[in-house]
This record gives C-alpha cells, sequence and structure tokens, in this order.
C-alpha cells in the first residue's frame, strides 16, 4: 500500500482526458463531407482545413509474431497480468495450482476495458481499473481433454472461471527510471466477480422478469458477466459492461412462452460455458428469469472499494459494447452504447437531471431516470434517435410490453419495433473534444447484397467500417440530446489496392495503414483517434493492431499502424494518462488463436519471459522513450 496521500474523490479535471470520460464542452469542427456515400471515388478527398497531422511517429509493418511491436521510440511496460495479485504482496502465481479462492485476489483473466483515474490529479499516480470478458480454458488450465468434441470445465474450474471475470482496480504509479507499477496490497485494489453482490436500480428494479428463487425482490445479483467495453462518469465512477450473456446460459425448456425473447437474445443452449452443471442459476429449467438480470450496465466507484455495484437498467439489456459518457451544453449527460452482434442497433441514453459537478453525491442515482432511444440512419445523411418510452407509439401493453421495465429488458424488441437501422456490429463509441461521435462496426458476414444500407454498404462485409456521427452545433459545443443528428460513412475498412474490398478512406493509407475490423476506441488531445482491430487475423493473416486517424486537417482519415499485438491476442481498452504520456491497452487472449494452441503447447508464451508457461491476458503501459506525449 502506497503511503502517498490521496484526495477521496476525483475533481472534474483529473478525469477530463482518460478514456470516455467527461469530454467538455469544446467547440467543435464544421461538419465536413456529410455524403461520403455520394462521392464516385472509394479513397475519399478530404474536406477539412489543411492543418497538418500531429502524428508523427513512424509507422510499422504489418506482422504476424509471438512478441507485440510499437512504433520506433515508443517502449511497451507490461503492467499487469492475469493471476498478479492485487492484495497479498509477492505471492507467487502457479498457473498450474488455482482455487477459486485465490483467483479471487488475483487479475482476472482476459483482460478488456481500462480506464485510468488519477489521485490527487496526477498522470503519474492514479487507478487502474479494467474489465475482464471472458475465459478460455485450454489456455488456463492444464490436462484438459475434449468430450464430445468441447473443453468442458469441472466444478473447481469452472468456479476459479467465475472468479476470473469481472472487473478488477489497481492502484498504479509512475515511478522514475523505473516505468508503471502496481501497488500491491492499496487500499484501493479489488476485485469484482461473477459471485460479487450487485444491486439493481432504475425501471427493472423489482420487475417480476427479475425475480428468482435465491432473489425473491428482483433486486439483488449475484456477479457481472461478460465485461467488455465501458466508460467512464463525469463524476469519476466507472461503468462496466455485460456483453455476450448468451454463453452461459443453458437447457432451455421446450414450449415455455419466454422462448421467444430468450431467442431475440440468442440465449439457447450453449455450451461455452458448462456452469449450469453446478451451479443453478444458468439452468434456464431451473431459473428461468436469471438471464434477464444480465446485459446491463455496472456502475461501481473505483474510490470506494466497499460500495456495491448497480447494474443501471435505464440504460437498456442488450449486449453492451461501451458505456460512453459526454456532458451537454445544459447539463444533462448522454451515455451511447452500441449491441454487438450482427444486425443489431446503437443506443443513447440521456439523463433527465442535469449534471452537478459541484457534488458528486448528488449524481448517485443520475443514471435511474432518463430517455433510452435508439438509432435509425436515414439515406440522406440525418440521424434519428427514435425513443424507447412505454406508451411511445408501439411501445404498449397489446404490443406485449406492460411497463418500461419491459421496454428495457427486452430494448432489442422494442428497437426492432419503432424501426431501428440494423448495422454490422455496433461496437466502441467514441466521442472526440470537439463533439464529433464515432461507431465501429466490425463487421458483418451474415449481411446479403440485398440488405445492403447506406450505413452498411457492403453486404457481406467482413471487414468492418466507421460511421462519423454529428450533433448539432450548441453554443460552443454539441447538443447530445437532439432529436436529429448528421451522420457520414468515416471509413470502410480493406485494402483500398484490392478493388473486390471495396474498402474507402477519406485520404489513402500506406501498405501497412489500412485497417480492418475496427473494434475498440480512444481519443486523444488533438482529435486523433485510435482504432483497435478485432478479426485481422482470421481477415488478412495479419496481427491486431491499433492505428491512429486523424479525424480533423490534411491528413483527416488516414490510418497509420502503430501498434501490433502478439499472435492470436486482440488489442482492446486504449486509454490516455490525462497529460497524454501514457497509453494504457489490453492485451487480451494471446495464443487464443489457433484453436490448437493449448496451456501446453500455446501459441506464443508472451508475456513470460521464461519458456514453458501459457501466455497471460496482460495490461501494458505505451510511453515515449523522452516521456513525450504518445503520438507525437
Amino acid at each position: 500500500m502506497s503511503d502517498a496521500p490521496h484526495t477521496p474523490h476525483p475533481t472534474l479535471e483529473q478525469v477530463i482526458l482518460s478514456r470516455r470520460q467527461f469530454l467538455g464542452l469544446a467547440g467543435a469542427a464544421g461538419l465536413g463531407a456529410l455524403a461520403a456515400s455520394a462521392l464516385p471515388s472509394r479513397v475519399l478527398a478530404s474536406t477539412t482545413s489543411l492543418q497538418p497531422s500531429t502524428l508523427t511517429f513512424t509507422e510499422i509493418p504489418k506482422r504476424l509474431a509471438a512478441e507485440p511491436a510499437v512504433a520506433p521510440g515508443y517502449r511497451i511496460e507490461p503492467l499487469i497480468s492475469w493471476g498478479d495479485p492485487l492484495f497479498d504482496q509477492g505471492a507467487r502465481f502457479d498457473p498450474s495450482i488455482q482455487s477459486p479462492a485465490e483467483q479471487a485476489r488475483r487479475f482476472g483473466f482476459n483482460n478488456d476495458f481500462t480506464a485510468y483515474l488519477p489521485l490527487d490529479g496526477a498522470s503519474d499516480h492514479g487507478l487502474l481499473c479494467v474489465n475482464h470478458e471472458y475465459t478460455i480454458l485450454r489456455l488456463m488450465f492444464p490436462g484438459l481433454e475434449k468430450i464430445n468434441e468441447r473443453y468442458q470445465a469441472t466444478e473447481m474450474q469452472g468456479r476459479v472461471e467465475q472468479e476470473a471475470h469481472g472487473c478488477s482496480v489497481v492502484e498504479i504509479k509512475r515511478l522514475p527510471g523505473k516505468g508503471w507499477r502496481a501497488l500491491e496490497s492499496s487500499r484501493y485494489n479489488r476485485r469484482i466477480t461473477a459471485t460479487t453482490p450487485v444491486r439493481v436500480s432504475g425501471p427493472a428494479a423489482g420487475s417480476t422478469r427479475l425475480k428468482t428463487n435465491a432473489d425473491p425482490t428482483g433486486t439483488r445479483v449475484l456477479g457481472t458477466l461478460a465485461n467488455c467495453a465501458g466508460g467512464v462518469t463525469p463524476w469519476g465512477t466507472v461503468l462496466t459492461c455485460e456483453e455476450n450473456i448468451d454463453q452461459y446460459f443453458a437447457n432451455i425448456p421446450d414450449g415455455h412462452p419466454d422462448n421467444a425473447l430468450w431467442k431475440r437474445y440468442t440465449i439457447g443452449n450453449n455450451e461455452y460455458y458448462n456452469w449450469h452443471r453446478f451451479d443453478a442459476r444458468f439452468d434456464v429449467t431451473k431459473e428461468p428469469n436469471e438471464c434477464n438480470r444480465f446485459g446491463w450496465v455496472v456502475e461501481y466507484d473505483p474510490y470506494d472499494p466497499e460500495a456495491m455495484p448497480v447494474k443501471r437498467t435505464a440504460l437498456g439489456r442488450f449486449k453492451h459494447e461501451c458505456a460512453t459518457c459526454v456532458v451537454n451544453p445544459d447539463g444533462r449527460v448522454s451515455v451511447y452504447s452500441g449491441d454487438d452482434q450482427v444486425f443489431e442497433y446503437v443506443y443513447r441514453f440521456v439523463t433527465a437531471k442535469p449534471y452537478d459537478p459541484a457534488n458528486r453525491a448528488a449524481n448517485r442515482h443520475l443514471l435511474d431516470e432518463g430517455t433510452l432511444s435508439v438509432a435509425r440512419f436515414e439515406p440522406d445523411g440525418t440521424l434519428r434517435w427514435l425513443p424507447l418510452v412505454h406508451g411511445q407509439g408501439p411501445l404498449t401493453k397489446e404490443n406485449g410490453f406492460r411497463d418500461q421495465a419491459e421496454v428495457v429488458i427486452y430494448a432489442r424488441r422494442a428497437a426492432d419495433l419503432v424501426g431501428a437501422t440494423p448495422m454490422d456490429r455496433p461496437e466502441d463509441v467514441e466521442v472526440t473534444a470537439q463533439g464529433r461521435v464515432y461507431v465501429s462496426l466490425t463487421k458483418n458476414y451474415d449481411r446479403k447484397k440485398a440488405q445492403r444500407l447506406p450505413a452498411n454498404r457492403r453486404g457481406p462485409n467482413p471487414y468492418g467500417h466507421v460511421i462519423e456521427m454529428i450533433p448539432p452545433k450548441a453554443g460552443a459545443g454539441r447538443n447530445h440530446t437532439a432529436e436529429t443528428y448528421r451522420w457520414q460513412v468515416f471509413l470502410e475498412g480493406g485494402d483500398p489496392a484490392q478493388e473486390e474490398h471495396l474498402a474507402s478512406y477519406l485520404h489513402r493509407p500506406s501498405e501497412h495503414g489500412w485497417l480492418t475490423n475496427p473494434d475498440n476506441l480512444a481519443s486523444d488531445r488533438d482529435n486523433n483517434l485510435w482504432i483497435c482491430t478485432d478479426g485481422q487475423q482470421e481477415a488478412i493473416s495479419s496481427g491486431e493492431g491499433i492505428y491512429a486517424v486523424p479525424t480533423t486537417g490534411a491528413e483527416r482519415g488516414k490510418p497509420k499502424l502503430f501498434f501490433t499485438a502478439p499472435i492470436g491476442a486482440e488489442v482492446t481498452g486504449p486509454s490516455f494518462t490525462p497529460d497524454g504520456t501514457t497509453l494504457f491497452v489490453s492485451i487480451q487472449h494471446p495464443g487464443e488463436l489457433p484453436e490448437d494452441s493449448t496451456f501446453e503447447h500455446p501459441s506464443t508464451h508472451w508475456p513470460s519471459e521464461r519458456p514453458g508457461g501459457p501466455p497471460r491476458p496482460t495490461v501494458v503501459a505505451i510511453t515515449k522513450d523522452n516521456d513525450g506525449l504518445i503520438g507525437r
């Protein structure tokens, strides 16, 4: 535990520049080209000002290797890995000997979203908040055998998996000449897992759809699952998002009246996890409502490790990829989310009451009241936000919605009925300081040519794309509560030299700068968009990367490759320190590909410096050799 002085809670200034944190009311640039689809070329000319790009780093080549790589003049520091102790200083991790109790005190598996929250306003001392999305048996445990072509966990291994899910909070500090260090046994360190008690709030709290044998009140849930991306609120709490909840539930009973509702969330007889064999709540025949208790945005306070996490049901239930917050000129807070599945939707929640920057406690229930909406992308470049409010339009009792609780519990069905635009796997959403909103759409092999839409122009779409949403101006900022925006395609992934890729960029990238499968996003103080990929290894036989793309200036829309991950790994959770000199990145599931990669015979041993060990998901800190701004 550090003996340095701390302030118990952040000021507004202390959380401004972390990933997806309060983005201010900065002025926005002009709309630029709003109808990219109308231009004849697949490589489009810029219409913005001719300011030179601030991205002066030397681009690296695409590669597929056992080790990560970064642009010259930068260094990669592994900061914390699966199994590292959070509470027992110096406790060695032996992955061949694991227990649920031990895992509950250690850094979880498959780290995803990261957020840096400063202590005392510092960029060299703060809290690193990390999601743990899912587990991979064959990379966690030795000696596994397949049963019916699948690896199946013993009860002990399954309970270790449960404790490897969720979130970690760890105090970190940058030491002069030594780099970043995780501080074991800090009073802030915390694990939230699949067995941690979580409170339910908002319109679905107490609903009959959330009541179970273990919780007849419908207000208390054990745990949070499938924690993918997230966000940070203006008042300094973390939002963690539950995504692939369908993978946890099995034994759907035939002829049940809720079968259609379960099917809409692809909940069936998924055998990715076999927790239902030892934990009745994942057996739908025994607990038919348990699956309704997941798929939410969960808020927790990293500055108060004793505070119970809360599922904020007003933000809707679906496969949340993120919860990106922005404060509007009138003080209300907008939260953007993507539903990460093919043909799903982009959502926005707007609080009913304004954010109070002078009273942190006054914001405690801000996310419980407001309006959830879903996006429709019109062919003329208009974006319409369609409210999902009980009693409005088709969202009535006659159509199966008895109250607002059922609207948010079955948000996907509500979005279907109001006519939202089905998208190509909406992933992350990022808002730059200029107020423009970027949505990554990773891919959609299932879209047919006849199903092409202006906002999803390729079918199939194996390479993904990014859409830019432009709220109307409001004073010096942008109005993220407006009913209509403008939108345009910002880029379509693929190799522009290959005509069959149908790739499009505002400026033609280099042979290494073009990208596919955009996923997690971040933005820096210069309005550059940092895009992490998920799917390049399968799509183009290249390691996943981080590409930096200017959103303004002479090279607007031109990606440059900055970082590549180890084989089989995904790059996730990019977040900057407030001063812009460190970029935290999660290296998730190193060695997951190819599929015959196992604990004993992995495709990479990274980050282990010793041969023989399994790969370990790890958060790294990327810094510049001269400690300057990342990207410049």
